[in-house]
């Protein structure tokens, strides 16, 4: 079940547990009730996994299983869909409609590629755009998904960059923004980073309609060994990026910073405190557009970080055991542990690295 789409009841099998294509009333009421609702994938007690739908009391709502781990999500306002995609080296991206008024949708990357993890709609939800590996060829691609056809694929862009990671859509759906890590990976040899003393982390920002080459932001030899990771976009259409080091542990890089179409990169100017509390490791980023906050998360430091979008002036610190995932929350940011907890309360479930706020 390399390629192609799996049917529902193949994928129920090898999830373990069926999807009701329903949310029961009460579950239904809680969703549209909610003041926020978030999803994010995680580890039962028992070992398997799925993506659960939370809200921000930190009650779930409803869970999906999964054949195995999730990484990153994306939510799509005008179809209200949402995309949860395979843990890098995975080949599975999982399609969902968080009403549970349709039944899930899954594709898998062709026999020469694997995900990596992360992909985004169009703005108008006909597109799916997934980070891929073409791994014999060592180079990171973009495919297309056609969301009006049962997702089937229908072309790729090349990436201009090797271990690509994440992406994302301009609100006008012009343009994709692609974070390429430069660590080169192969599936045979699992999650091992091969070319840790030739990084090349690069920011790159193509043209949605076509592939074109519109913006490429390589680092400066001096971060070279500095992985740009996750993306998130301001109100303002400034791009947001966290990265992780790969460097010595003593080193004290920026961890984060900013650009724009047209724009040089701006790396933010942490305290020293700061950046040693993230321990040189961002694993998410996201940003609450109405109230300019951008929050990070380390669950290397075990911490999360507020900072103010407009001058990038640290606002809040909170120690975290395992934070993980990160989203804009009705008021402030939204944190998720691997450890259970989200929104303040504990859950039994793991969460996993990714948070997002649907509807």
């Amino acid at each position: 079940m390399r390629s192609g789409l799996i049917d529902r009841r193949s994928f129920s099998r090898a999830a373990g547990i069926g999807f009701l294509g329903s949310l029961l009333p009460h579950k239904l009421f809680a969703l549209q009730q909610a003041e926020a609702v978030f999803a994010s994938g995680f580890r039962a007690p028992d070992g398997t996994y799925g993506i659960a739908t939370v809200s921000v009391r930190g009650e779930v709502i409803d869970r999906i299983a999964l054949p195995a781990r999730a990484h990153g999500l994306s939510y799509c306002k005008a179809t209200g869909r949402a995309v949860a995609f395979a843990r890098r080296p995975g080949t599975f991206a999982m399609i969902f409609d968080p009403s549970g008024r349709a039944e899930p949708v899954v594709i898998h990357a062709p026999e020469d590629r694997h995900f990596y993890g992360h992909g985004h709609f169009s703005p108008d939800g006909r597109i799916l755009y997934a980070s891929e590996n073409d791994f014999d060829g060592n180079r990171g691609m973009i495919g297309l998904y056609d969301a009006t056809d049962g997702f089937r694929r229908i072309g790729e862009f090349a990436a201009h960059g090797i271990g690509t990671h994440d992406m994302t859509v301009s609100d006008d759906g012009k343009l994709l923004v692609i974070a390429n890590g430069g660590i080169e990976t192969h599936p045979d040899f699992g999650r091992t980073k091969l070319n840790l003393d030739r990084m090349e982390p690069t920011l790159v920002i193509l043209e949605a309609a076509t592939g074109r080459l519109v913006q490429r932001h390589t680092l400066p030899a001096r971060l070279s060994r500095l992985s740009t990771r996750h993306l998130d976009i301001d109100a303002k259409g400034r791009i947001w990026f966290a990265c992780q080091y790969e460097g010595p542990r003593n080193d004290l890089p920026p961890l984060a910073g900013h650009f724009a179409p047209g724009e040089d990169l701006t790396f933010l100017q942490l305290p020293q405190q700061t950046t040693e509390l993230l321990a040189n490791y961002v694993g998410a980023i996201a940003v609450n557009r109405g109230e300019n906050l951008v929050g990070l998360t380390s669950p290397v430091g075990g911490a999360a970080v507020i900072i103010d979008a407009r001058n990038g002036r640290v606002l809040a610190e909170q120690v975290i055991r395992d934070a993980a995932g990160v989203a804009p929350a009705p008021e402030g940011i939204a944190v998720s542990s691997y450890t259970g907890e989200l929104c303040r309360t504990r859950s039994n479930l793991a969460w996993d690295q990714h948070l997002i706020r649907i509807g």
